[in-house]
């Protein structure tokens, strides 16, 4: 990991240098994926069935065989393991709690004229829900995803996931029978979100689709936006971790493993103002990374894209922390409440030495679908709000007609548009 102190003279152009990531699409991938979901737009099942044999190895005849029944579903949730069942329910049970809290109401109100104005809520009709398969196969993805729509009130919710070579994962067909996911099958790749954006003989057309996925993934999310919604355009994993120089290396060391893990291109960041802790969890770090068992992954992403950086005091760690906007921050302080304020960007942010990132990622309550790539300053998480709408309510009085009238008149002739104008007029004239 490279070293980086606020007092050096070239501090700002190593830090520019630190967070400088390239999001740009490759163009190789994305005509690739231009043709696959032009394909699926086209010719639906058949293409389905063409690429789950060729990017999947998976031998089907008919994509009625990509589905997967909710019967084996259930079967995956009454055979997990006790402890593994048990500690699946208690995630869900809490990030459903969570946002329970989030979901908005309508809400209307009277002026003195006598309108009605106003907001309606309403769920989205259908969602889709991508999730990775094969290796990486992620049940928390299920639940972070699936249950902020069920608490929208989303009618029908749509899951892909990939079963390269017939692989299905119990754990994730687990957690979708536990959310209560309507239809599951069993594909992957931007064949799968095309097939979920413009929909197929088999598959229903969704209005929105959410999930992680690799670059095939996010290149076909962007290229159906507009045709559907889509929760965001994720990058790699992100964690800050902000430190008074009092926590435990060991922990911090193990905190910047716990997002480094999931790809080489994942960012860790350590800040401190106490340079004896840095060096301290330098040293953990060696120490403890011989034993992880993606410690690969983990070296070249430090190597990579981490950083020690060394900072005046907190407020100036603050400062760091906005311009980063990282998507994971812990604050492992005494009391985090003073640079609680002082933090305008970040996804997730973590309060006091006991709080992990990790408990966020799987069972602690708030989403872990997060913005990355300093997209923290205009984003947030995933939450029950993103799978509502609103409509605005006008409902207008005589009265008020004749008051605003003349208003709407004077700015639309003043726009050149007189049908508004007229429009308006002639109801004040009533």
């Amino acid at each position: 990991m490279r070293h980086l102190s606020t007092v050096q003279p070239d501090f700002d152009a190593r830090f520019d240098e630190l967070l400088l990531f390239e999001a740009a699409q490759d163009p190789a991938i994305d005509q690739v994926v231009a043709d696959i979901v032009a394909d699926v737009k086209v010719r639906g099942d058949v293409a389905l069935v063409e690429y789950t044999r060729r990017f999947d190895d998976l031998e089907v005849l008919d994509a009625s065989e990509l589905e997967i029944g909710r019967d084996a579903c259930e079967r995956a949730l009454a055979t997990l393991p006790q402890a593994r069942r048990a500690a699946l329910v208690t995630a869900a049970e809490r990030v459903r709690t969570y946002h329970e809290r989030q979901r908005a109401e309508s809400w209307t109100f009277h002026d003195a004229q006598g309108n009605e104005l106003g907001q309606r809520v309403t769920a989205l009709d259908r969602v889709g829900v991508y999730v990775p398969g094969g290796k990486a196969a992620y049940p928390s993805s299920v639940i972070m995803n699936v249950m902020p729509a069920k608490v929208a009130g989303v009618r029908e919710i749509v899951m892909a996931v990939p079963t390269p070579r017939g692989e299905r994962n119990p754990l994730v067909l687990a957690a979708a029978a536990l959310c209560g996911v309507d239809w599951v099958y069993s594909i992957g790749g931007a064949q799968a979100i095309a097939a979920m954006a413009y929909g197929t003989e088999t598959l229903p057309a969704v209005d929105k689709i959410v999930g992680p996925g690799n670059a095939y993934v996010a290149a076909a999310k962007r290229r159906v936006f507009g045709v559907v919604g889509i929760d965001m355009i994720a990058g790699p994993s992100e964690i800050l971790v902000v430190s008074d120089g009092k926590s435990n290396p060991d922990w911090v060391a193990m905190d910047l493993f716990s997002q480094a893990e999931h790809d080489e291109l994942a960012q860790a960041i350590l800040v401190s103002p106490d340079r004896t802790f840095i060096d301290a969890v330098e040293q953990s770090i060696r120490r403890q990374l011989p034993g992880m068992s993606r410690r690969d992954i983990i070296k070249n992403s430090l190597e990579g894209r981490g950083a020690f950086i060394e900072v005046r005091d907190l407020d100036e760690a603050c400062e760091i922390v906005n311009r980063v906007a990282p998507e994971h921050l812990e604050l492992s302080v005494e009391d985090g409440e003073p640079l609680l304020a002082k933090i305008r960007h970040a996804g997730a942010i973590f309060i006091g030495r006991y709080a992990s990132e990790a408990l966020g990622d799987y069972c602690a309550g708030p989403n872990h679908v997060l913005p990355t790539s300093r997209t923290a300053r205009f984003s947030s998480p995933l939450g029950v709000y993103d799978f509502q709408k609103r409509s605005s309510i006008i409902r207008i009085s005589r009265e008020g007609a004749a008051k605003l009238g003349p208003v709407a008149a004077e700015l639309a002739y003043g726009e050149g548009l007189t049908a508004h104008a007229r429009s308006a007029e002639f109801r004040m004239k009533s």
